[in-house]
This record gives structure tokens, C-alpha cells and sequence, in this order.
């Protein structure tokens, strides 16, 4: 009596399938998942803003001014965000009746040129550069 096994496994084709299948998956999630953790650096650089901007209120009602020392603010010079992206500074204007708070992005790429800057002032104002760019909202 002879035993016929039949062996069993993956034919190239499956294989090629599979690949296939895998390579439109990563096609469309990776720039999602990039467009994502842009959007997360961002975040990170807008709560920068907004804390300083709070700072800036508590150091104005102690010494009737702004400062543009960080450390008074209770950041560390120069301040990065935690991914590193974006580095914060502060100016003032008007003999330190107003400030400007700003994040610049330091990492090259397609975020550089769609929110290289966000910035907040002593009135509210949220602006981001370039011109014309809404970087304040999730939609970008």
C-alpha cells in the first residue's frame, strides 16, 4: 500500500495577492497616519500657546507688564515641544503692554510650508503663516 501525502503550502499567486493587498493598505493608511501625528505635533504647539498666553496674564497681573522671559513663565529657554517640532519665543511690544506668543516649526517637509508659524497676542488673535493658512482648526 503506498501513502499519497499531499503537501500542501502558499502557490505564488496567493503570495503575489497578499502583497498586492498589502501594498494598497499601506498606500492609503500611511499618508493618513502621517497627516495624523502632523496634526498631533500641531496640538502640541497650540497648548505651548495657549499655556503662555495664560502665563503671560498671571505675570501681567503680578508686575503690571508682559516679559518676554521665558523661564519667568514658567518654560525652560530655549522651549521645544515634547515631539521637538515646534520652539516657542515671546515678544513684546509697546513697552511691554502687549506680547505675541509664537511657535515656529523646525522640521522640513509639507507641514513647514503648510504651518511653518502659529502665534497668539495679548488680545487673543490667533494668526499662523503662511498667509492664508488656517493651522488653528483640526482640519488641516
Amino acid at each position: 500500500m503506498q501513502m499519497h501525502k499531499h503537501l500542501r503550502g502558499i502557490t505564488l499567486i496567493e503570495l503575489m495577492i497578499v502583497v498586492i493587498i498589502v501594498g494598497i493598505l499601506m498606500a492609503v493608511a500611511f499618508p493618513n497616519y502621517r497627516a495624523y501625528v502632523e496634526r498631533a505635533k500641531r496640538s502640541e504647539a497650540k497648548a505651548a500657546l495657549l499655556q503662555c498666553a495664560v502665563n503671560q496674564e498671571k505675570w501681567y497681573l503680578k508686575s503690571q507688564e508682559f516679559t518676554t522671559n521665558l523661564a519667568e513663565l514658567g518654560f525652560k529657554s530655549p522651549f521645544k515641544t515634547d515631539s521637538g517640532a515646534y520652539q516657542l519665543t515671546v515678544a513684546t511690544t509697546d513697552k511691554f503692554e502687549n506680547f505675541t506668543c509664537t511657535t515656529t516649526y523646525l522640521e522640513g517637509g509639507a507641514e513647514a510650508a503648510k504651518c511653518s508659524t502659529l502665534a497668539i497676542d495679548s488680545t487673543g488673535n490667533k494668526t499662523s503663516t503662511p498667509p492664508g493658512s488656517d493651522c488653528w482648526t483640526r482640519k488641516n
